[in-house]
């Protein structure tokens, strides 16, 4: 496993050697994050990687695999990055542009981080993995687990999308539902599942961010060697916010960037705890005693990762936003009117939070800005439909 120089505890620094299998430090029982040689980064260009295979694993000098080592892939990441030359004007953007993560192969930003880590899981001899998901990520794993030939289980609150469900139980997961929320669920299975199954939950394993920071290389590539202004991203566990300013720093200490996007991240006022926490300056989160929103991805809580989400938001110079259920019904309907994408309510967050950061000046009408897009809407087809304007 030399892909890996060390892991590195995220809180008080403590290292554990590369090949090793670890969930969280043993010490303050927060998140490991993967470090690595940055050196095979030096002279990258978005050039040298056209004629590499197309998907996430074109960065392989920065994921945990080794060489020749094939990786467990469903054609994940390489996900078109879009201009929204119409919601734009409507909104006062001069320059405006998605990723559009629901091209990924579950239809979710989720396929990156499971791609990754059930390679790294598989090399480190796990046979079964348990997780707790509001969703897609269940959907995931089912997926690259069966591509593994891995034994999966999953507990999912009880009004997770229909589709997620029936999709985890075609792929020959073990599906579990629960009265509550994600946190419910991760409570379930922590006193159900035994140690043989390796516990995937968000953040509490080293490997799914290494996934998802392949949004922040994929950018960078897109967009000829440099990055945006501002990156707008839905947060519930903040995998991919955390995931992202981790590959902008590893861009940045190769010499590959030298300014980096500000971070703004965004969840519904039923569930904001890292929006609250960074409005209070507070260094951590508190947890939500009563999470609701119809977007099922932003209902999480509380996270082990909000240090590094609130510390991500405040080192960029970001911001932070809650938008309601009502705007975000609204914003389904408007992006899929203004440019053809029907998004998830959690993706539509984004676009939902716009008007209020123009209003209040909060984004530069000039500045460059990329909405990351986690997932399709065909998954929230039954949230959906009851927030759109009646038939004409």
């Amino acid at each position: 496993m030399a892909r890996i120089a060390t892991f590195r505890c995220s809180e008080c620094r403590r290292e554990e050697e590369g090949a090793a299998l670890v969930t969280v430090c043993p010490e303050c029982r927060r998140p490991w994050l993967a470090t690595f040689d940055l050196g095979p980064l030096s002279g990258l260009s978005p050039r040298a990687l056209a004629g590499r295979r197309r998907d996430l694993w074109r960065y392989r000098e920065v994921l945990p695999i080794e060489p020749g080592e094939e990786p467990v892939s469903l054609g994940e990441g390489c996900t078109p990055l879009l201009e929204l030359r119409r919601l734009g004007r409507a909104l006062g953007l001069a320059h405006l542009f998605a990723k559009h993560e629901g091209f990924n192969p579950t239809g979710s930003f989720k396929d990156r981080g499971m791609s990754v880590a059930i390679t790294a899981l598989r090399a480190r001899g796990v046979e079964r993995v348990a997780l707790p998901s509001a969703g897609n990520a269940a959907s995931s794993a089912a997926a690259y687990g069966a591509r593994a030939g891995m034994e999966v289980r999953v507990a999912m609150p009880s009004d997770t999308p229909a589709a997620n469900h029936i999709e985890c139980r075609a792929l020959g997961a073990r599906v579990e539902r629960v009265e509550g929320s994600i946190r419910e669920a991760a409570a379930h299975l922590a006193a159900a599942a035994g140690p043989e199954w390796f516990a995937l939950n968000t953040m509490r394993e080293p490997f799914r961010v290494e996934g998802k920071k392949t949004m922040g290389y994929e950018l960078w590539e897109q967009l000829g060697g440099r990055l945006p202004d501002v990156i707008v991203y839905p947060t519930g566990g903040g995998t991919g916010l955390i995931g992202m300013w981790k590959a902008f720093d590893e861009l940045a200490r190769a010499g590959l960037v030298r300014v980096k996007p500000r971070m703004i991240c965004v969840q519904a006022e039923g569930c904001a705890p890292i929006v609250r926490a960074f409005e209070s300056g507070a260094g951590q989160a508190e947890p939500v005693a009563d999470p609701r929103t119809f977007a099922a991805g932003l209902r999480v809580p509380g996270a082990i990762g909000d240090r590094l989400m609130l510390r991500a938001l405040r080192e960029s110079k970001g911001d932070a936003v809650a938008v309601s259920d009502e705007a975000i019904g609204r914003a389904v309907e408007e992006l899929a009117r203004a440019e053809g994408i029907l998004a998830s309510p959690e993706a539509a967050a984004t676009v939902a939070a716009l008007p209020l950061l123009r209003e209040q000046r909060r984004i530069d009408p000039h500045a460059e800005v990329v909405l990351f897009l986690t997932a399709t809407g065909l998954k929230n087809l039954d949230s959906i439909e009851p927030r759109l304007a009646p038939a004409q």
